[in-house]
């Protein structure tokens, strides 16, 4: 198996990617690699790391880099030789079995979807992040890939969600719930209405409508929504998550007792912590391209890529891209299939 990683993805490449891609050459010693980025650059990295002349290893150089503050467009139009791009024609032409990156996330979807393309009877490709809930984790789909959506979509992102709960979760039939503002089928903008209609069509272990308030409660396996909603709802745990570790740090060195109790707790802490380390995830798959691509965390860590790796590796043995296509095909919601039942429905 051949693996593409691209050196420049992240805010503290290439140093950190190159140190993950060290630790993942010692774990998988079933993998090849192709690291991409800057050949000059990254030669001082490779001996510091000890990699240089690997025989896993090869380099393929790409000039250009998509930094994070520009268009998700430039890796297309202006930087046709960046790292991310390179990373997806060597996917698209079949070069290498995945690709990995740690770099911009729009620019990675518009790579992939314009070059790799989606899978045969998919319309969108989906961001799927993993979140820690009260036991365990769930799937959140779309996490950012797509702004605006239609149910032909959110029905696609189900059956694209079931099969990757299936892998990450071991699962048989792992719940399928529908972000909402109520519980009830009656609930919920026209997009959520129309979407719950198909989805009780389907043959999924489809739970309803979910809340947000609830979400974290492990009411479901895979929560489905459109892109914008899934990012609003990404970034504010997020910054919930920043902002409680603030004020516990304030509440706890208040004064000299508290501090001592907090020392003594210092154990349970870093239990906590763990709940929500995204490091052990590595990376967000984007379902539904005609390829494998994990997309890292801008700040990820070495530990952080070394897993988004081993992701990568793990979703082409498990087939999952061929495990959709099929589930696709049984359900029937491929796209156009999808479109009639939604015609016949108006008619």
């Amino acid at each position: 198996m051949k693996i593409a990683v691209d050196a420049m993805g992240g805010d503290y490449a290439p140093g950190v990617v190159i140190e993950g891609l060290t630790m993942a050459l010692c774990d998988f010693p079933a993998y090849d690699f192709v690291l991409v980025g800057p050949v000059a650059k990254l030669g001082f990295y490779l001996e510091k790391y000890g990699i240089a002349g690997h025989p896993r290893l090869t380099l393929v150089n790409a000039d250009t880099v998509c930094e994070m503050s520009e268009p998700s467009a430039i890796s297309l139009r202006a930087k046709r030789n960046s790292s991310i791009t390179v990373c997806a024609r060597l996917l698209k032409e079949k070069q290498v079995d995945a690709m990995v990156t740690p770099g911009h996330t729009g620019a990675t979807v518009a790579a992939t979807k314009v070059l790799v393309r989606t899978l045969p009877g998919i319309d969108r490709p989906a961001l799927a992040a993993s979140l820690p809930a009260r036991e365990g984790r769930f799937i959140l789909m779309d996490a950012g890939a797509n702004p605006d959506c239609t149910p032909v979509n959110l029905v696609q992102f189900a059956i694209m969600g079931e099969i990757y709960a299936q892998y990450l979760f071991e699962l048989d039939r792992p719940r399928i719930g529908l972000l909402s503002v109520g519980g009830e089928d009656i609930k919920g903008s026209g997009l959520t209405k129309e979407t719950f209609k198909l989805l009780e069509n389907m043959p999924l272990n489809f739970v309803g409508n979910v809340e947000a308030d609830t979400v974290f409660e492990g009411v479901t396996d895979v929560l489905i929504c459109d892109g914008f909603s899934g990012n609003v709802l990404l970034k504010g745990v997020e910054g919930l998550a920043k902002s409680t570790i603030f004020w516990l740090k304030r509440v706890l060195t208040k004064n000299a007792l508290r501090l001592v109790g907090a020392m003594l707790a210092k154990n349970a802490f870093r239990e906590l912590r763990a709940f929500g380390d995204a490091d052990d995830i590595g990376g967000a798959p984007l379902l539904g391209i005609n390829g494998i691509c994990i997309i890292g965390h801008g700040s990820s860590s070495p530990k952080a890529v070394r897993n988004a790796i081993r992701v990568a590796g793990e979703c082409v043995t498990f087939g999952l891209n061929e495990r959709i296509v099929a589930k696709l095909n049984e359900a029937g919601a491929t796209t156009a299939e999808l479109g009639k039942r939604l015609a016949a429905e108006k008619n």
